[in-house]
């Protein structure tokens, strides 16, 4: 079992930064691999970054350039820094871990954080 929790959600001006955060523990092997999701009111859950250990990455070409997704291993929390932030990007924002590669498919992940919330303001 992996348990995750997201923090550093809030609400920002466009144009402002924010950096989330996600704690994970449990099963070590599980957090190797992890990723991002977000999922705005009446939308599908999109994928938008993830990372492994081995620190390659993955984006959506919708973050692409603007988010970065990296990972602290030794203390086992992954970060999303969030740039150049848009009102479209308003969203809960979900950790997950346990894909096999980086990944921004949602069915390749087995555990889920309770999300953070995200409102950018125009």
């Amino acid at each position: 079992q992996v348990q995750l929790s997201e923090s550093g959600g809030g609400s920002v001006q466009a144009g402002g930064s924010l950096r989330l955060s996600c704690a994970a523990s449990g099963y070590y092997y599980g957090t190797y691999c992890m990723g991002w999701f977000r999922q705005a009111p009446g939308k599908e859950r999109e994928g938008i970054a993830s990372t492994d250990d081995d620190g390659r990455t993955k984006y959506a070409d919708s973050v692409k350039g603007r988010f970065t997704v990296s990972k602290d291993v030794d203390k086992n929390i992954l970060y999303l820094q969030m740039a150049s932030l848009k009102p479209e990007d308003t969203a809960m924002y979900y950790c997950a871990a346990d894909c096999d590669d980086p990944s921004t498919v949602p069915d390749e992940y087995n555990y889920w954080g309770q999300g953070t919330q995200v409102i950018v303001s125009s």
